[in-house]
């Protein structure tokens, strides 16, 4: 039964898409008016409406087989940056060369994105924000959910361009653009470009092979001035190796060995040059560093406080400024993921790009992760938690870095359904599409 409702929500996706790509304003108007009067034409000893319908099928189809006289040669390239932001608009160049014997008037151009339907075993796993409170019926059959995960691989807003009358051989400027539902990869599968048949029913279309991706980061909010305290601490290994596991420290220089120095340390090429043992020396480091914590693990998967959670993450990482300290962005992906940016280790970029591809864990998947943030207290001058619940393991993770002599800022994102009914001091509550006036009286 299952397979059978997945191949049916396919089906029926193809032929809505095939319908919307193909059918003008104003074939939709006459398939609209050709169904309505089919619908009220089934007696034909009654009512005289089924010639309405056969007239109107007849001009469809009539229309539809002129669009498929529609030939074009083009060939197009796109000027694409990498990133955009979601919910924010996106615009980028398109060129347009026409290589076909004919001149080209009428047309319009839009994007053609990569097959967004999922597969059967995403469709089953994958949960719908909000789909334990739809009914039993909306359930079982999962079309809201196959509808969402449709979505969210494709932009809202991708309105088409008109293009310009071409002559054979000329070449044209435009630009297309959207706006990103959400963060993630969004996959370019090429440039559709469509010309209305003679009757203006039915567009015919020609397709340009163009691939290309754009990744989305995550929205981010404007934060209050924020003075991140803690003091400076030592960080074994020093700058080069502060985002690794190790015992090597920063190289200084070479010096003559003495007694008690380890082995592993004599630099063997000085030995052999000198003639005597020559040893590397290297260089203790005292340096702020900070870190983000991203809980993600989510019992409603990525809702709304989910997405939140993660622009607040975004925001963060996009307004400290790491020129003279470390940030260690950490959160469970399968397991336990840490990234390090500031002094000359990952960029900002790089680490929004991380954010951009974050999905929710297990609830019982935080426990490893208070863990490795509890291992690293040593070094770390303050942390920065961004949480999705309230309970005894985060209050606990809290409590250990408090005393571990960090800094302790904890931002709870959750719906006010959810929310505890006290929480202790230091814990700021931030709501679900209200972060913003939430992060107002940050500090």
């Amino acid at each position: 039964m299952r397979r059978f409702i997945f191949r049916a929500l396919r089906i029926f996706s193809a032929l809505d898409h095939w319908l919307r790509e193909r059918l003008t304003p104003a074939g939709w108007l006459a398939l609209g008016a050709a169904g309505a009067a089919g619908a009220a034409g089934l007696d034909t000893n009654q009512t005289v409406t089924y010639r309405a319908f056969a007239f109107l099928a007849a001009l469809l189809a009539l229309a539809w087989v002129a669009s498929l006289l529609f030939r074009a040669r083009l060939e197009a390239s796109r000027d694409l940056p990498r990133y955009a932001t979601a919910g924010e608009p996106f615009s980028y160049r398109v060129s347009i060369a026409n290589r076909g014997a004919r001149a080209l008037a009428g047309a319009s151009v839009g994007e053609r994105f990569r097959d967004p339907r999922p597969g059967y075993d995403e469709w089953r796993r994958a949960r719908e924000p909000g789909e334990e409170r739809r009914n039993w019926w909306d359930r079982s059959v999962g079309y809201f959910r196959w509808r969402w995960l449709i979505e969210r691989r494709l932009p809202r807003e991708a309105a088409q361009a008109a293009l310009p009358a071409l002559a054979p051989g000329e070449r044209c400027e435009l630009r297309l653009g959207f706006t990103p539902r959400r963060r993630g990869r969004i996959e370019f599968a090429g440039l559709t470009v469509g010309r209305p048949d003679p009757l203006g029913l039915v567009r015919g279309l020609a397709r340009i092979a163009l691939e290309a991706r754009v990744i989305t980061l995550p929205r981010r909010y404007r934060l209050p001035e924020i003075a991140l305290p803690g003091k400076r601490k030592f960080q074994p290994g020093g700058v080069s190796l502060a985002a690794s596991v190790g015992d090597s420290e920063e190289f200084l220089a070479l010096r003559d060995y003495r007694p008690g120095d380890p082995l592993q340390r004599v630099h063997w090429k000085s030995f052999a040059r000198a003639g005597k043992p020559v040893v590397k020396e290297y260089q203790d480091e005292f340096f702020e560093r900070h870190a983000l914590v991203l809980d993600t693990a989510s019992t409603h998967g990525e809702d709304a406080a989910f997405e939140d959670a993660v622009a607040l993450a975004a925001s963060f990482v996009y307004t400290i400024d790491t020129h003279e300290c470390l940030l260690d962005l950490m959160f469970v992906g399968g397991e336990v993921r840490a990234y390090t940016a500031g002094r000359g280790q990952m960029q900002a970029e790089h680490m929004l790009e991380v954010l951009a591809a974050v999905g929710p864990s297990a609830p019982g998947e935080f426990a490893a992760l208070a863990h490795a943030v509890v291992a690293r207290r040593a070094s770390l001058s303050s942390v920065i938690l961004i949480l999705l619940a309230w309970d005894q393991p985060r209050s606990r993770l809290a409590a250990a870095m408090r005393a571990a002599g960090a800094e302790v800022r904890a931002l709870l994102v959750c719906a006010e359904r959810d929310a505890p009914r006290e929480l202790p001091p230091g814990v700021v509550l931030l709501n679900p599409g209200k972060v913003e006036q939430g992060l107002a009286g940050l500090r």
